[in-house]
C-alpha cells in the first residue's frame, strides 16, 4: 500500500515526492511514462560527453529565496546569468531590447537618459491592452515589434501576437541601460552537476518508489495507494470530456561540431528567418569544458508533446470546465504547469508543489519546506523490461539503476 502515487517525475512531483517522502514519513510510488526522472529539465552526456539539456534549455532563476533554499538542499550552483542575442538585420543584438540594442541597430549614440525619449517617439500607446502586439507596439513602435517579436511569437505558438493574451509578450522587459541579461531576478545559478543530478538527490529516499516507462493507467487499477498527485494534461485525466486544451509542442534537433565555440552566447533567437526560433549552446550554460560543442535547434510544432498551454482567453474558459472537474476529485491533488494550464517557470512550479504539500498537511509552506540538510547520492529507480508484465511483479523484482549525469 502507497500513500500517495504520484504521476510525473519533473519538478512538481519530483517534490512533492520527496516532501511527502522525508517531511511526512509516507509512502510514495513516482510513475512517469517517460525512460527517465526530471521531465522536460532532464539533462544527460551526449556521445561526445558533453552535458546537454534534451528538452531545450533550462534556465534557473527565482526571486524566491525559500524556492533557492529548498533545491540548494539537493544541489550545489553554478552561478550563471542568462544572456540572449537576436539575429535581426543581419547582426547579433541583445534581447531583451535595451541601450545597446537600439545603438547598435540605428548607428545611434543614445544615452540611457535619452532611451526613453526614443521610445515615447515611436511608440504607439494602447488605451486598452488586451493582446500581445498591444504590449510590445504600445512599448516600443510598430518597427521594433515587426523586428523582434511578431515572427518569433508566430513561429513559437502559432498565432499572431494580436491572436494572444498579453502575457506572451510582457514576460520580455525593455531596458534603458545596457543592462543585458535575460532575467533580473535575484537568484540565477545552474545546478552544478546538472538537473539530473538534482532529480535523484532530491528522489533518494526508502519511502520514494520510482516506476519508468509505465503509463500510470496501466497500474491504476492494479497497486494500491491512497490518494494521487496528478501533473499531467488535465484535459487527458478526464479522457477530453469537453474536447482538447491546445498546447505547443517542440521538435529538437541536436547537433555535436568539432569547434570549441560556436555562439558569443548560449541562446541566440532567430526572430525572422529559419523555421526554427533558437539555438542554444549548452556549454555556455554548464561551464564544461571540451574541444567540441553541442548545440540544439528548437522547431515548434502544433502536435507532440505538450509543452505550452497556449494562452488565449477562449482556452481559459475551456480550462475552467476542467478545474471544476479537478475540484471534485478530494483524492487528486492536480499541480504543475500541464496539471493546471499555466505558463509557469521551473521556479514556480516549485513554489506551488511547495503549497500543495503545505496544505496537505496543514503547515505554512515556509514550515513545510524544511527539508534535510544531508544531501544523498542517487534514488532507487524501478524500470520495467519492454514486455508485459504484471505491476505488481515489476515492483518486486526490477533492479535498482542509475539514471542520468
Amino acid at each position: 500500500m502507497f500513500d500517495y502515487l504520484i504521476v510525473g517525475a519533473g519538478f512538481a512531483g519530483s517534490v512533492l515526492a520527496e516532501r511527502l517522502a522525508r517531511g511526512s514519513n509516507k509512502k510514495v510510488l513516482l510513475v512517469d511514462r517517460r525512460p527517465h526522472i526530471g521531465g522536460n529539465a532532464y539533462d544527460c552526456y551526449d556521445d561526445a560527453g558533453i552535458l546537454i539539456h534534451k528538452y531545450g534549455p533550462h534556465i534557473f532563476h527565482t526571486n524566491s529565496r525559500e524556492v533557492f533554499e529548498y533545491l540548494s538542499t539537493f544541489t550545489r550552483w553554478r552561478p550563471y546569468e542568462h544572456r540572449v542575442r537576436a539575429s535581426v538585420d543581419g547582426q547579433l543584438v541583445p534581447i531583451p531590447i535595451n541601450l545597446d540594442t537600439i545603438n547598435q541597430l540605428y548607428g545611434l549614440k543614445l544615452t540611457s537618459l535619452e532611451m526613453e525619449g526614443f521610445f515615447a517617439s515611436v511608440a504607439e500607446p494602447r488605451e486598452v491592452v488586451r493582446t500581445s502586439e498591444d504590449v510590445v507596439v504600445g512599448r516600443v513602435g510598430r518597427e521594433l515589434y515587426e523586428k523582434f517579436f511578431r515572427g518569433y511569437t508566430r513561429k513559437q505558438w502559432g498565432l499572431d501576437p494580436s491572436q494572444l493574451d498579453a502575457m506572451v509578450t510582457a514576460r520580455v522587459p525593455v531596458r534603458t541601460n545596457r543592462d543585458d541579461r535575460y532575467f533580473a531576478d535575484t537568484y540565477q545559478a545552474m545546478p552544478l552537476r546538472g538537473y539530473t543530478r538534482m532529480f535523484e538527490n532530491l528522489l533518494d529516499h526508502d519511502n520514494v518508489k520510482i516506476l519508468l516507462n509505465t503509463d500510470y493507467r496501466e497500474i491504476v487499477d492494479v497497486i494500491p495507494y491512497e490518494k494521487m498527485i496528478y501533473t499531467g494534461p488535465v484535459d487527458e485525466f478526464f479522457d477530453y470530456r469537453y474536447g482538447k486544451l491546445p498546447y505547443r509542442s517542440l521538435r529538437f534537433e541536436h547537433e555535436t561540431v568539432n569547434q570549441e565555440w560556436v555562439q558569443p552566447v548560449a541562446v541566440v533567437n532567430y526572430p525572422n528567418e529559419h523555421l526554427y526560433t533558437r539555438v542554444t549552446e549548452f556549454k555556455h550554460l554548464t561551464g564544461q569544458e571540451h574541444r567540441k560543442s553541442s548545440l540544439v535547434y528548437e522547431y515548434p510544432l502544433a502536435e507532440g508533446d505538450p509543452y505550452y498551454p497556449v494562452p488565449r482567453p477562449e482556452n481559459n474558459e475551456l480550462y475552467k470546465k476542467y478545474q471544476a472537474l479537478a475540484e471534485e476529485r478530494s483524492d487528486v491533488h492536480f499541480v504543475g504547469r500541464l496539471a493546471t494550464y499555466k505558463y509557469y517557470n521551473m521556479d514556480q512550479v516549485v513554489a506551488q508543489a511547495l503549497s500543495v504539500y503545505a496544505r496537505i498537511v496543514g503547515q505554512k509552506r515556509s514550515e513545510a519546506t524544511r527539508a534535510e540538510a544531508q544531501r544523498p547520492a542517487a534514488p532507487t529507480v524501478l524500470t520495467p523490461r519492454k514486455e508485459r508484465r504484471p505491476a505488481a511483479s515489476v515492483l518486486a523484482e526490477a533492479p535498482a539503476v542509475r539514471t542520468g549525469a
